[in-house]
């Protein structure tokens, strides 16, 4: 049988990961995969690694973030899926039967998104999926929360592609992940493409990944992931979003931003979070903005729902984990 599916792992000094990452693929049920690293000019010893232990790689000679790196491994690859895996993670033994079982059910499925695990509390969730809201917020559906709360396959916004399955051949039609995100939010963005042009993007629970989680950047937050992160959230909007759907969104997204400088402020980085808005409105020129199409009007109404609808999960689930955490506060103290 054929080999169906390419595994890109992207590295950049995670030397550290690669081991129990590899380890655990190599006990897969699902034998009819090819492994590809694609290191990100390391430092740390991951080149002789890999080398050593006769990993497929392609070997950068500088940092292209993680955009320019699966980006590589995906026009390398021959399969008619490809599976995006971050190094810091460890995948149950079905976790690539069952991603290329899910994406096979339908030719419309862009990406699937599989059930990611805490490495250090495999008691709480960290994605089911990830979401967005018309407060311009990106989020990972279920982090924090029981697994066992997120055993149904849905529909979600976008697939997580520390974890996930894609159909390799919609990306010559959609455009390959942003390089100019250089990392974060790109996986938002070419999930919101696919949806554009009528793919679906789902979550897969039976397909089980435990994640360390900032395996690369280090930290949750810090200021490197911070101003990207709110450079390329002026990009998102941008680009996919027609004029019209911008200016609906206007005041949403300004209160989302108001929001969220308040949040950064309190932990110190708000001089970075406001140094990524304004590099992201100073270049967005730059970006390759989604034409609007009017045969689209109905799925542009569709996504429109669906960030109101994300909007009011993500205060569920928010509110959700405050109240069981002060819970388990009360029940200590006492």
């Amino acid at each position: 049988m054929e080999q169906k599916v390419t595994i890109i792992i992207p590295n950049y000094n995670g030397l550290a990961f690669m081991e129990p990452c590899i380890e655990a693929l190599n006990r897969q049920s699902f034998k009819h995969f090819s492994i590809l690293a694609v290191d990100n000019g390391s430092t740390d010893g991951s080149r002789e690694w890999l080398e050593e232990h006769q990993i497929p790689a392609v070997f950068l000679e500088e940092n292209k973030g993680f955009s320019g790196a699966v980006n590589v491994g995906i026009r390398q690859a021959k399969t008619p899926y490809v599976i995006l895996l971050n190094n810091d993670t460890q995948a149950d033994p079905e976790y690539v039967g069952e991603l290329v079982k899910a994406i096979e059910r339908s030719p419309k499925i862009f990406s699937v998104s599989s059930r990611m695990i805490q490495m250090n509390r495999p008691d709480l969730m960290d994605d089911a999926g990830d979401m967005y809201s018309v407060l311009g917020w990106a989020y990972q559906r279920g982090v924090g929360q029981p697994p066992a709360r997120y055993n149904k396959p849905c529909r979600i916004f976008a697939a997580c592609a520390g974890a996930a399955i894609y159909r390799r051949r919609v990306f010559e039609e959609i455009g390959y992940f942003d390089e100019t995100h250089f990392a974060y939010l790109e996986d938002i963005d070419v999930g919101y493409r696919a949806k554009l042009h009528g793919y679906d993007n789902i979550y897969w629970p039976a397909a089980k990944v435990l994640h360390v989680g900032s395996g690369t950047s280090g930290s949750k937050y810090n200021s490197f992931k911070v101003r990207l992160a709110a450079r390329n959230n002026i990009y998102l909007n941008y680009k996919n979003m027609p004029g019209i759907q911008l200016l609906i969104n206007f005041l949403p997204i300004t209160v989302g931003i108001w929001l969220k400088y308040c949040f950064f402020k309190k932990r110190g980085f708000e001089k970075d979070y406001v140094e990524g808005l304004k590099e992201g409105l100073r270049t967005v020129g730059k970006c390759r903005k989604v034409p609007f199409c009017p045969e689209r009007l109905g799925r542009y109404a569709a996504i429109e729902w669906e960030l109101i609808a994300g909007t009011f999960l993500y205060v569920y689930e928010f509110s959700r984990r405050k109240l069981e955490n002060s819970g388990k506060e009360v029940r200590i103290v006492r």
